[in-house]
C-alpha cells in the first residue's frame, strides 16, 4: 500500500534536513513531501516578527489542500510536534497517523514554553535582544551533544548551512486541539535516546493513546537530529506504519 509522508522540520531547520530520509521512503514506493516552513530554507526571506506557530500550521494545511493529500502520515520533529498537532486538529479526516519525532507533545491551549519550560529562557532572550523577536539556533555543545545531536564535523557544517533564526511568536502562540475527531488519529512517538543536554525534558507518554489503543513508543540510540545521524533506522521505523 502506498502512503503519503509529510515530514515537518523543527525549529531553526529547513526541509533539507530530511534529504537522507526522503529517498529511502520513496524507494519503498511512497510519496514524500518535506517542505520548508515560512522563514526557513527557500522561504528564509519571509522570516519576520509576524511569523508564528499559526503561520507554520497554515503552511502545512495549505500544502495538504493544494496537493489534495489524504491518508497522510504526518511527521513532526521537535517544535513541529506543535505544528502537526494543530494542523491535524483542522483536518483529522486527512491524517492517517501522527508521528512525534523527538517532539513536543502539547495539550490544548499550550505553548512551546508550557511543553518545554527551557523555552521560556529563549523567549526572554529574544524579547530583550536588539531585534526583540529573533531566537538564534542553540549553540554547538561538546560531544556527545554536538549541534542538535550531530557530532560529525561534515554533518555539522551541512546542518549549520540550513539553520535560520526562530521567530519568538512560534514559541508563544498556543496549540488548538479542540476537535473531538482528532482523538481517533493513531499516534507513534519516536524518542532519540542518545543523550540530551541539561534542561531538556521529555513528557512521559501515556500508556493509552487518545483513541484507546496502547501507546506506540520507539527509540533510536542517537541524538536529536536522527534524520541526519540515523536516516536508515528512522526510515525503517516510519515504514513500520505502512
Amino acid at each position: 500500500m502506498t502512503s503519503t509522508y509529510l515530514l515537518v522540520h523543527g525549529a531553526w531547520h529547513s526541509g533539507r534536513c530530511w534529504e537522507r530520509v526522503v529517498p529511502l521512503l520513496e524507494s519503498a514506493g511512497h510519496r514524500v513531501l518535506a517542505p520548508s516552513l515560512t522563514g526557513y530554507g527557500g522561504k528564509a526571506h519571509l522570516l519576520g516578527p509576524g511569523v508564528g506557530l499559526d503561520t507554520h500550521v497554515e503552511d502545512v494545511l495549505r500544502l495538504i489542500d493544494e496537493e489534495d493529500l489524504t491518508d497522510v502520515v504526518l511527521v513532526g520533529h521537535s517544535y513541529a510536534g506543535l505544528v502537526i498537532s494543530s494542523a491535524a486538529n483542522e483536518v483529522p479526516d486527512r491524517i492517517a497517523h501522527l508521528v512525534y519525532l523527538d517532539a513536543m507533545v502539547p495539550e490544548h491551549g499550550e505553548t512551546a514554553a508550557d511543553v518545554q519550560p527551557v523555552t521560556r529562557d529563549l523567549i526572554d532572550r529574544a524579547m530583550t535582544s536588539g531585534s526583540g523577536w529573533r531566537v538564534p539556533p542553540l549553540p554547538e555543545l561538546p560531544a556527545p551533544f554536538g549541534l542538535f545531536g550531530v557530532t560529525d564535523p561534515v554533518d555539522v557544517a551541512w546542518l549549520r548551512s540550513m539553520l535560520s533564526d526562530q521567530p519568538v511568536r512560534c514559541l508563544q502562540q498556543p496549540v488548538r486541539l479542540d476537535n473531538p475527531a482528532l482523538r481517533a488519529v493513531p499516534r507513534t512517538h519516536i524518542h532519540c535516546v542518545g543523550g540530551r543536554p541539561d534542561g531538556i525534558v521529555r513528557r512521559p507518554v501515556p500508556a493509552i493513546q487518545p483513541n484507546g489503543s496502547p501507546a506506540r513508543v520507539r527509540e533510536l540510540p542517537t541524538g536529536h537530529d536522527c534524520m541526519i545521524t540515523m536516516p536508515a533506522e528512522l526510515s525503517e521505523l516510519l515504514l513500520e506504519l505502512d
